[in-house]
C-alpha cells in the first residue's frame, strides 16, 4: 500500500554500459506504486538512449562518484517542504538491476514506519549465484547477509537516502571523487540523530567485482580515509583509527605496487585539503559502539 511518499533515483553512468543501464531503468520503472522519477547523469561522457520521460545531464567531464551523485541530487532540489521535489532518493549502480518490483514500496513503508531512519542500505546480489560478497554487507558480523539491522554505514550504489538528510547534513563529499564518501555522509547523518538500516530484502543484483579494478583503488582508499578521519572524528580518535587501518592493511599483505600507491595515498590525505571540518560528538561515537561499529575500526 503506497504511503504517498514520493520517490526518485539517481543514475550516474560513464556511457559504457547501454544494455545494462537500460535493464536497470526498466527494472526501476517496473517498481509497484506511484512511478519512481529518474535522472540519469553521464559523468563525464554522453548518456546513452534512455526511455521517455528519464531526465539526463551530461557534465563536460568525470566529477568522480560524488561530485556525480551530487549534481543528480541537486536536479531534484526545486521546490518541496525541504527543497526538495521527492521525499527519497534511490541511489543505484548503473549496472545493477532491481530484483523486485516492491523495492519502491518497501523503501516508503520503512521511512513512513520510522521517522528517525534516514538512509536504507540495499542487499547487492550476483544476478548468477546470488551470493551476497561479505564487503557488501556494511557491518563488522556479516557472514549472514540476510539479516537486517542497524549499521553504521551504507552501501553506495545501492541505497535510498531521505532528502531531508541532505538538507541537514549536506551532499556526499565532492573532493572524495571515489571511496569511503559513503561513510562521510553516514557519519555525519548519524551525528545529526539519523539512522541506517540495512535490508536484505530490497536487493539490487550486481555481477561479483573486486574494487581493486580500479587503477586509483588503493591510493583513493588511503587518501580518503586519513581524510574522513580529519573531517568527521574528535582529534583524539583520528590516530587510533588511521593506526588501525595502517595495521589492517599491511595485515592483508597487499602487494609491493598496491602497498606503495597505498602508502602515497596516506601521505596525500595528511598533505591536501579535506574539506570543512566537523568533528562527530562524543555522543555520536558512543552510538556508533553501541551499534557495533566504534569509530576505531
Amino acid at each position: 500500500m503506497s504511503t504517498g511518499m514520493k520517490i526518485g533515483a539517481v543514475i550516474i553512468t560513464m556511457g559504457n554500459r547501454p544494455d545494462e543501464l537500460r535493464a536497470l531503468l526498466d527494472s526501476v520503472a517496473k517498481q509497484d506504486g506511484d512511478p519512481v522519477e529518474v535522472v540519469v547523469v553521464g559523468n563525464g561522457s554522453p548518456v546513452p538512449d534512455v526511455p521517455e520521460g528519464v531526465r539526463t545531464i551530461e557534465l563536460p567531464e568525470n566529477l568522480g562518484i560524488p561530485g556525480g551523485r551530487n549534481v543528480g541530487i541537486e536536479a531534484f532540489g526545486a521546490g518541496g517542504a525541504d527543497g526538495y521535489d521527492v521525499d527519497v532518493l534511490l541511489f543505484l549502480d548503473d549496472d545493477g538491476l532491481l530484483a523486485r518490483h516492491d523495492t519502491a514500496e518497501l523503501c516508503r513503508e520503512a521511512f513512513e514506519a520510522d521517522p528517525e531512519l534516514g538512509i536504507i542500505s540495499f542487499r547487492i546480489a550476483d544476478p548468477d549465484t546470488g551470493v551476497t560478497q561479505r564487503r557488501h554487507v556494511p557491518r563488522l558480523r556479516a557472514s549472514d547477509p540476510l539479516r537486517n539491522s542497524r549499521v553504521t554505514t551504507f552501501l553506495g550504489g545501492a541505497n535510498a537516502v531521505r532528502t531531508k538528510v541532505f538538507a541537514e547534513v549536506g551532499g556526499l563529499p565532492d573532493e572524495f571523487f571515489y571511496a569511503h564518501e559513503e561513510t562521510d555522509l553516514a557519519w555525519r547523518a548519524l551525528d545529526a540523530g539519523w539512522m541506517i538500516d540495512y535490508r536484505s530484502d530490497m536487493v539490487l543484483y550486481h555481477p561479483t567485482t573486486a574494487p581493486s579494478r580500479h587503477a586509483v583503488y588503493h591510493r583513493m582508499v588511503a587518501r580518503n580515509r586519513v581524510w574522513l578521519a580529519r573531517r568527521n572524528l574528535p582529534t583524539l580518535l583520528v590516530p587510533v583509527y588511521l593506526g588501525v587501518w595502517m595495521l589492517l592493511t599491511l595485515a592483508r599483505r597487499p602487494s609491493r605496487p598496491a602497498l606503495k600507491a597505498w602508502f602515497g595515498g596516506f601521505k596525500e590525505g595528511w598533505t591536501t585539503a579535506c574539506g570543512p571540518r566537523r568533528p562527530m560528538k562524543w555522543r555520536t561515537v558512543w552510538r556508533l559502539t553501541r551499534l557495533g561499529r566504534p569509530p576505531v575500526i
